[in-house]
């Protein structure tokens, strides 16, 4: 593959709720522009935008790809991203390096969640919008309610560039408004529009008009001055105005029959800004701030947006370069491990296949394989300059499953392969819960978790089990108490013999204090050790539900010792015994975590999700609203929350997002800690 400079290069990023077709739009213009001899099928699994096995098992995007289509001398790297909502993170890492957005809505759906979701995203990244009406030849398509959906949902200004010409089964083109000709099938060959749509197009054209005159302030003065502008000028207008203003164009397409391919690359090539026309770009260095400007004559500074682990493979690296150029064969810094990286052959990415080349300028994206310490998130630079650049914002993972090995070998290379998978995606992470002994891994919901269980399984050959995550308890005690226990074993030979009375009691400020105050000599002091390490056992497994004792202290007051038979095993057992036996007798209660929550959503839910949030024990603390939704702060218990992403997106329709931080320990209500309790006794009878 040829070299582009920074000039000819726009990273365009696909995104949009699932099932828009941003896969198969992609797949046309390839074939458009002679990149691909055929069409692939998403359900054959044939695209080249979904290669991974699983995307086509389940016939869908899950991770995102670069494609490259080459028009008229500009290279436009498309980042098909997926639209399932529980791939999010795929989709803020492509919208990070991308400097335009093309944003897919379904002409009979409309304005779904996914679609929401990427105009707010690239709003965020302040990255220009283009939206296209997609499958306009569907049964039951209407241009103007997917319009009018879409206008009523975002604060940005929908300005109509191209009207559809027929809809459903009649749409056979678009009404290109810049140069007011009509463009059937794919669109190469211009034609008159036909005189049953003259008058919409007409007034039509004076919306995009007057938008493109607010793009620059000599092209509003001649039109004020004439009424009109060339085609030309609306261009330069719209290509302005997209980039400082909220104006979003509206393009049109049946991208699965390639109807409006060449007006769509056509838009893009006008309106969607080279590197070079982006903001400067702030990074970090030990001596302070630098701008950054895409120009390969700058300090070399690249972002790595994605990673992908493959065994066979090795680590791919994916990253866009900001300033100065990567060259093959070299060796680069990276400053956020502080390490050195050698470069063997930087390639440009097409799906899954990698096109060597021996440079890659700045703004473009580039990929290089078997890199050492590098990860997502990473600068690589040089180590002069030691440059590092910002790490977006990514979405907490909050739904949480328990995992287990499945055999011995798994156990082995589990955390290793786990560390991987986290690796490449920055919303999935786990950790060894100490109080459950529980693995946890967390996700964005139930598909992505399942995909990485898959992944670990079909990459690594990592079989792992998933259960129900347990919740942290904490087994208390209320009230003093004391007890004592004989341990006595008599076997031919030596026995054993051990007896310990102690007194429990509650404390504050320190989990566990231990003292010996036994007078007498009636124990030994030797013996107070395993005494010690016998309750401290007991503490960390717990003695009324399985779970550690917090906050307690004891005090070892007398007991009995045999000259022959005594042993540190028989009192450690003695210590173990006397201390549950106490527990019990000292009013146990369970203490559970409670998690500051806040519920974000539209209004119109804000009743349901208050009456679910009380069913799930909730104390309200404060009501707030952010552009248009509103968010309910809360403390709720963490029992209650288990499976709360998933309930909170059937009752939202996917609109609602809620964020989740531990605050403190509370007493369980005792109907509740009595049902753990007696479930924990069924289960120590049933494992005898």
């Amino acid at each position: 593959m040829k070299e582009f400079s920074t000039a000819n290069i726009r990273n365009i990023v696909l995104a949009s709720h699932s099932n828009s077709g941003k896969t198969i739009l992609v797949e046309n213009l390839l074939n458009f522009t002679g990149a691909t001899t055929r069409i692939g099928k998403i359900e054959d699994g044939t695209t080249v935008s979904d290669f991974d096995d699983e995307e086509k098992r389940r016939n869908i995007s899950l991770f995102t790809s670069v494609l490259p289509v080459i028009y008229k001398d500009v290279k436009f790297n498309f980042l098909d991203t997926p639209g399932y909502t529980d791939f999010v993170g795929e989709v803020v890492s492509a919208m990070r390096v991308a400097d335009c957005a093309l944003i897919l809505v379904d002409s009979v759906g409309g304005l779904e969640v996914g679609t929401e979701t990427a105009l707010d995203l690239a709003d965020q990244f302040n990255i220009p919008r283009i939206v296209v009406i997609n499958k306009m030849d569907r049964e039951n398509a209407s241009y103007q309610k997917a319009f009018d959906s879409v206008q009523n949902g975002i604060d940005g200004r929908l300005i109509p560039m191209q009207l559809p010409l027929g809809e459903k089964a009649d749409f056979e083109g678009v009404i290109d408004l810049v140069n007011m000709k009509a463009y059937k099938g794919d669109g190469k060959t211009a034609v008159e529009i036909p005189a049953e749509y003259q008058d919409q197009a007409e007034e039509a054209r004076m919306l995009l008009v007057e938008a493109a005159a607010e793009g620059e302030d000599s092209l509003l003065e001649k039109y004020f001055e004439n009424g009109d502008l060339s085609g030309d000028e609306i261009l330069q207008g719209l290509h302005k105005a997209i980039d400082e203003s909220n104006i979003i164009p509206v393009l049109v397409a049946a991208g699965g029959r390639m109807i409006g391919i060449a007006p769509l690359i056509e838009a893009l090539l006008a309106l969607a800004p080279s590197p070079k026309e982006r903001p400067a770009v702030t990074a970090k260095s030990p001596k302070g701030e630098v701008e950054l400007n895409f120009n390969d004559a700058g300090p070399l500074a690249a972002y790595v947006w994605k990673t992908t682990a493959d065994p066979f493979v090795g680590r791919q690296t994916f990253f866009r370069v900001y300033s100065g150029t990567m060259n093959s064969d070299t060796r680069v810094w990276n400053a956020n491990k502080g390490e050195e990286e050698r470069l063997a052959s930087v390639q440009v990415p097409f799906g899954k296949d990698m096109h060597s080349v021996p440079v890659i300028h700045s703004g473009d994206i580039g990929a290089v394989a078997k890199l050492t310490v590098t990860t997502t998130g990473d600068t690589l630079t040089t180590k002069e300059q030691n440059l590092t650049l910002p790490v977006p914002d990514y979405p907490n993972p909050l739904y949480r499953v328990a995992i287990t090995p499945r055999t011995q070998s798994d156990a082995a290379k589990m955390s290793q392969t786990l560390n991987r998978l986290v690796e490449e995606d920055m919303t999935l992470s786990w950790e060894m819960e100490a109080a459950t002994r529980q693995t946890l891994m967390f996700g964005m919901g139930d598909q992505h978790i399942d995909v990485a269980v898959k992944r670990a399984e079909q990459k690594f050959q990592l079989n792992l089990d998933l259960h129900e995550p347990k919740v942290p308890y904490e087994e208390h005690i209320t009230k003093e108490a004391s007890a004592m226990y004989r341990h006595k074993k008599q076997t031919g030979g030596s026995g054993q013999f051990g007896e310990v009375h102690l007194k429990i009691f509650p404390i504050e400020g320190e989990e566990f204090s231990f003292s010996n105050d036994v007078f007498g000599g009636a124990i030994s002091s030797n013996y107070m050790a395993p005494i010690e390490k016998g309750i401290r056992a007991v503490m960390k497994e717990g003695v009324v539900a399985g779970y550690p004792a917090h906050n307690i202290g004891v005090s070892v007051y007398d007991g009995k010792e045999h000259p022959v038979d005594s042993k540190p095993i028989a009192f450690e057992i003695a210590g173990r015994e006397a201390f549950k036996l106490a527990f019990k007798d000292a009013n146990p209660v369970l203490y559970e975590p409670i998690m500051k929550v806040s519920v974000n959503m539209p209004e119109a839910n804000m009743g349901d999700i208050m009456g679910d949030l009380n069913t799930r024990r909730a104390r309200v603390q404060g009501m707030s609203s952010d552009r248009g939704k509103s968010i309910i702060h809360a403390e709720v218990p963490l029992s209650e929350m288990m499976r709360y992403t998933t309930n909170l997106r059937s009752m939202t329709g996917g609109r609602g997002t809620f964020s989740m931080e531990f605050d403190h320990y509370d007493l369980v209500p005792m109907h509740l800690a009595q049902e753990i309790m007696d479930a924990r006794q069924k289960e120590l009878k049933h494992e005898e």
